[in-house]
């Protein structure tokens, strides 16, 4: 069976318009059906933990559901409406622009660019969710497409 690499950016909201969420339920519901790449965790400590955290959420009953219940996207934002304890406008803003503003160490950022043949230069993204997509589509590429 294939792996497949989640190529939805942490960028991205769905219609609740939390970034990140579609990318966690993407990358919890390929986890729970042994397709999620290598190197990929499926709900980590970093975005993945400040959207479960930003939302009010317990981690293990978002594990559980998305393998349990294996919900289409628009389930797993029916279930997150009703589980979630920090669903207000002021909070999902506050956990958007902390997602946008996180940036990576200097050596991750150097590595993602190195991986890509970018220069580290004051054009090169500084973003996490700008040199993760690059490190995704790096990772897609060398998987699939090379």
């Amino acid at each position: 069976m294939n792996t497949i690499v989640p190529l939805i950016s942490s960028g991205v909201a769905g219609p609740l318009g939390v970034i990140h969420l579609p990318r966690l339920w993407l990358k919890l519901s390929l986890e729970s059906a042994g397709r999620l790449a290598p190197g990929y965790p499926g709900a980590g400590t970093g975005f993945d933990r400040m959207v479960i955290d930003g939302l009010g959420l317990n981690r293990d009953a978002v594990i559980s559901f998305l393998k349990q219940d294996r919900p289409t996207y628009p389930q797993f934002e029916a279930w997150v409406k009703k589980t979630g304890t920090k669903l207000d406008r002021a909070s999902i803003d506050k956990l958007n622009a902390a997602i946008r503003g996180y940036n990576h160490q200097d050596a991750t950022r150097k590595s993602i660019l190195e991986a890509n043949g970018l220069p580290d230069d004051a054009s090169a993204p500084k973003d996490a969710i700008n040199l993760n997509n690059l490190d995704d589509w790096k990772e897609f590429y060398d998987a699939v497409l090379k």
